[in-house]
């Protein structure tokens, strides 16, 4: 996960406008005792959840094995975000985004098995992934409603929309092909590559077209898994979907690599004009 709110955590709709730090400073007095709580119920959510509805899929066990490990890896980085914030601290939108961590973990949970043994024709995916993608934005509203919205709860929110699209990419990759994966992979490559280039984890003024093309992925996604979707639909959007999001992604990056140049540029001057005036 990235350190800061960036250019990457605000590619998802509602994550933007969580920038304050009330919350840090609320977390000691009301919301440090709900973190706890709050994690260990999003486990045992996820946990139950995932074994009854795994069973019914019957993949066989060792592919129930992969997808309760996916989903188990999903819902436990969400868990991990709200118990290493320093101080401690899980507000009322914070639950919001867990229930959003557990369903976009359950999709992965399904999704993967069906990689190897091929797409059901049923809904159970596109309901949990659709209320996933419904409730996005709710957390947004929930913290500035209470007045608890944090960046640690932005940075949440961000990872959260990150990990839905990503397994509803890999159940979409079941029925159009493998390259839809890259529109989950994405994110990810983007974060990677801040660990390199640390000027890639700046931040970027809000765009609203950041944030529609965002929203448009989980959408792009959930419409291949719905039977009865005609073939070129199926295809089509996520393909153009795909298109969007890697000239949003590639604005940024030319965006943060020229300001980088010209911080850079500007060092160097201010460090000539500094040396020493010789005749």
């Amino acid at each position: 996960m990235i350190p800061r709110p960036d250019s990457a955590a605000r590619r998802w709709p509602g994550s933007a406008a969580v920038v304050s730090v009330r919350a840090e400073a609320a977390g000691p007095r009301g919301a440090a005792g709900r973190a706890v709580p709050d994690a260990l119920a999003a486990l045992a959510a996820y946990g139950l959840l995932a074994l009854w509805l795994s069973s019914l899929s019957a993949p066989g066990i060792p592919l129930q094995l992969a997808g309760l490990g996916a989903g188990a890896m999903v819902t436990g980085a969400a868990a991990a975000s709200v118990l290493r914030r320093a101080p401690r601290f899980s507000t009322p939108a914070d639950r919001v985004t867990l229930l959003r961590a557990v369903l976009a973990a359950l999709c992965a949970a399904l999704a993967v098995p069906q990689l190897f043994t091929g797409p059901r024709a049923d809904l159970l995916i596109p309901v949990l992934g659709g209320l996933a993608f419904a409730l996005d934005g709710v957390d947004g509203a929930v913290a500035r409603r209470t007045g608890l919205s944090s960046t640690a709860g932005a940075r949440f929110d961000a990872a959260t929309d990150a990990g839905l699209v990503l397994a509803l990419s890999v159940a979409a990759a079941a029925r159009v092909g493998p390259w839809v994966l890259a529109i989950g992979g994405m994110y990810y490559v983007f974060v990677a590559a801040g660990r390199f280039r640390p000027h890639l984890r700046g931040s970027l003024p809000p765009r609203q077209s950041r944030k529609a093309i965002g929203a448009f992925q989980p959408f792009a996604l959930l419409l291949p898994l719905i039977p009865g979707i005609p073939a070129a639909a199926a295809v089509s959007i996520p393909v153009a979907a795909l298109a969007l999001l890697a000239f949003s992604f590639g604005r940024d990056v030319v965006q943060l690599e020229r300001r980088h140049r010209a911080v850079l540029l500007e060092s160097g001057a201010a460090k000539a004009g500094s040396g020493p005036i010789t005749p």
